[in-house]
């Protein structure tokens, strides 16, 4: 039974990082205390120095002897029911479109679905575990969560966001989001260019490992995986003058990326970008889809009690803003990622508040 002193510790446990995010936001917007370009400087210190630091720290600690596979399978399996479902869609709709008009009308159709199905996969799947994560689930179920929500948030570091920066990379190379191209295009010329996609599979491999190879959250999780495997292997502590630098850094930076989440919230034009339609869409994929998938995955394995409240709570998590960075690389509904990452943001708290309390009345 959760009472009212559980729940307040959870909004004592975000209540800092919601500070943080509203310091962020006030330097900006009514403050005026940072420029465009003084707010990008910051984003980039997050994003090459306190969130790799925090990524090593967090991956370092994993016990990679002791991970939890059947909660990882878990939330592999309600990734994979998200693909399936939306492939199905996309199938669907393609056919609708083939159907309805001629080789041009076909292909456009086919490129609207197969755009949708990506971001779709983004905002069902892919979440903020690291930043919002790891100190609500410690809230909420104490150490044994967070070093769970850790494995998970490092999975989708280093498998689930090279996966999307692949079909990014897909889709650009099958020619989406050329209607130019395609409306001159007889069916022949659209069958040879999926030919020519299909031929180009490790091309697109590599260029989405050079974009991971640069991306220093990614080469942290791993070094402080492989860092976990040598301590564990031969109970290897590490030099404290070490852990202390890592640690400073650590703690840094979950305040500077809820700030620098703030300073992005105070750059956009408005809270809500995309329309009402969009905005409910997205909603209903980050809080109702993703955890419904995820708690079907769980249940399918075996997982009961607390292990699958935390399954679901973690899938009802805020969108991550990686995922607007890779939209807005790729020009993909970037208006879409940015109200789910703002919106999602603010109105996350007290839905996870709610799944919490429900869950916890609920037998598992």
């Amino acid at each position: 039974m959760i009472g009212w002193g559980d729940v307040y510790k959870v909004v004592a446990a975000m209540a800092p990082l919601y500070f943080a995010l509203g310091l962020g936001y006030g330097s900006v917007r009514w403050w005026k205390l940072f420029t465009p370009d003084q707010c990008d400087a910051v984003n980039r210190l997050v994003a090459y120095f306190s969130m790799p630091f925090f990524a090593f720290d967090f991956a370092a600690r994993i016990d990679p002897f002791a991970l939890s596979y059947r909660v990882l399978a878990a939330d592999a399996l309600a990734k994979l029911a998200v693909v399936l479902s939306l492939a199905a869609w996309a199938a669907a709709a393609a056919s609708a479109s083939t159907r309805r008009g001629a080789a041009a009308g076909g292909r456009k159709g086919k490129d609207r679905a197969v755009s949708w199905c990506i971001t779709g996969f983004s905002l069902a799947a892919l979440n903020n575990t690291l930043v919002v994560g790891v100190p609500l689930l410690d809230a909420m179920y104490g150490k044994w969560a967070r070093d769970l929500i850790v494995q998970i948030s490092v999975v989708q570091i280093i498998l689930y966001f090279p996966a999307l920066l692949l079909a990014f990379e897909a889709r650009r190379a099958w020619g989406a989001g050329k209607p130019a191209a395609a409306e001159g295009a007889a069916e022949g010329d659209v069958e040879e260019s999926g030919e020519t996609a299909a031929r180009s599979f490790w091309p697109l491999v590599r260029a989405v490992w050079m974009k991971v190879a640069r991306n220093p959250n990614v080469y942290a999780g791993v070094l402080g995986v492989a860092w976990a495997c040598v301590t564990n292997r031969w109970h290897i502590e590490t030099p404290s003058i070490i852990e202390g630098s890592v640690l400073v850094m650590s703690k840094t930076g979950v305040g500077l990326a809820m700030f620098s989440m703030g300073l992005f919230m105070a750059l956009q034009e408005k809270i809500v970008v995309c329309g009402a339609g969009p905005t409910l869409l997205g909603m209903a994929l980050r809080f109702v889809a993703g955890p419904a998938a995820t708690a079907a995955g769980a249940v399918a394995l075996g997982l009961r009690g607390d292990v699958l409240r935390l399954a679901i709570i973690q899938a009802a998590l805020p969108q991550s803003i990686t995922t607007f960075v890779f939209a807005k690389e790729y020009a993909l509904h970037a208006d879409v990622l940015s109200t789910a990452v703002i919106f999602g943001t603010l109105a996350s708290l007290p839905v996870l508040i709610v799944y919490y309390i429900v869950l916890g009345l609920v037998r598992c």
